[in-house]
């Protein structure tokens, strides 16, 4: 396979696991890391900036999301969202080192609803997304007991 088609693959991978849409990276990031097409830094910086940009897709939408928190369509209740709000109210910007998790990306979501500010959004999300994929290369590299 070639390496530059395969970081292709693991940005999309990563990227789309990042949004709200139902995408798992983690075995692509697993697979190419088993294969050793590239090399591992390089592959943990590609993953790391695809599921970074996710994310910020999610903190734009939560952004320009309140205008639409009254229609039909929308896929959350008015009370849903203000728990969500009052939950990373409660938590602050530190909640955001759990992006990483699967219900991270409603906390990055809210964020922008928060209008927390977008550096603070990226060091910590950057320092969550780029740590989940390291601790998972040093667990494929059996560096984990």
């Amino acid at each position: 396979m070639d390496p530059a088609l395969s970081l292709v693959g693991m940005f999309a991978a990563a990227l789309g696991a990042a949004t709200l849409l139902p995408f798992q990276s983690e075995i692509v990031f697993v697979g190419l890391q088993a294969r050793g097409i590239v090399p591992l830094w390089l592959l943990l910086a590609v993953a790391s900036l695809g599921n970074v940009l996710g994310s910020a897709v999610n903190y734009v939408m939560g952004r320009g999301i309140e205008r639409f928190r009254d229609r039909k369509w929308f896929p959350v209740t008015r009370g849903q969202l203000d728990r969500a709000q009052d939950w990373y109210a409660r938590w602050g910007v530190w909640s955001l080192l759990l992006s990483w998790a699967p219900f991270g990306d409603a906390i990055t979501v809210v964020a922008g609803v928060l209008r927390t500010p977008v550096w603070t959004f990226l060091v910590l999300v950057t320092l969550a997304k780029t740590g989940r994929y390291a601790i998972l290369a040093a667990a494929t590299a059996g560096l984990l007991g």
